[in-house]
């Protein structure tokens, strides 16, 4: 059993989010402890709670970092579109493809509960970013639409993209016949498009 100073705190944190990581690339995080955490790094679990708080702190980290590579990705996939509205489905597929290829990291930012505890900030800057990309480029789409309507409408969109994503990735669309998700995601975007143009 390693001690806790073999390793920086640092090196705890990063070791600790990459063996999390790694289980979530194959299981859903409700059969994760902190005690497997531990065992995984060679540490007990109270070193875990020294370095990260508690548990609830320690899986909010592991939030923190699916999400800043999906923004990375969001961010790389955008700056190759050729319009403000191609960049708003190429944000919209990201999302999708992200899900699907991390469907147990992806599941945990969404089931992720703080318990009553107050969110830190530094989480609460990372969804301001996303929710923030996706106001602008509505902003750039439809510069009519008042504060209150793009906030709306950002909702409105990644409600409708978020469901998409989870019945697609979850494969609870019921249809007789395969459905692509981004098939769906065109049609959710096109429509609201098209009564902007209207």
């Amino acid at each position: 059993m390693a001690r806790r100073n073999d390793h920086t705190r640092e090196e705890l944190v990063n070791m600790t989010l990459e063996q999390v990581k790694n289980f979530l690339n194959e299981h859903p995080h409700h059969e994760l402890s902190l005690r497997k955490v531990a065992a995984m790094i060679g540490y007990v679990p109270s070193t875990l709670v020294n370095v990260f708080g508690n548990y609830n702190l320690l899986l909010l980290h592991a939030v923190a970092q699916t999400l800043d590579e999906l923004f990375a990705a969001a961010e790389a996939e955008m700056q190759q579109a050729s319009s403000p509205e191609d960049a708003l489905s190429k944000l919209a597929y990201c999302y999708l493809d992200f899900a699907a290829q991390n469907p147990y990291r992806w599941q945990l930012i969404f089931q992720h509960t703080m318990n009553g505890e107050e969110l830190p900030e530094w989480q609460s800057e990372r969804i301001d970013n996303l929710t923030g990309i996706l106001e602008a480029l509505i902003r750039q789409i439809n510069a009519k639409l008042t504060e209150e309507e793009t906030l709306e409408a950002s909702r409105v969109l990644w409600s409708g993209v978020h469901g998409i994503t989870l019945l697609t990735v979850d494969d609870k669309l019921f249809t007789s016949t395969p459905v692509d998700g981004k098939a769906l995601i065109d049609n959710l975007l096109n429509t609201y498009m098209n009564a902007w143009k209207a």
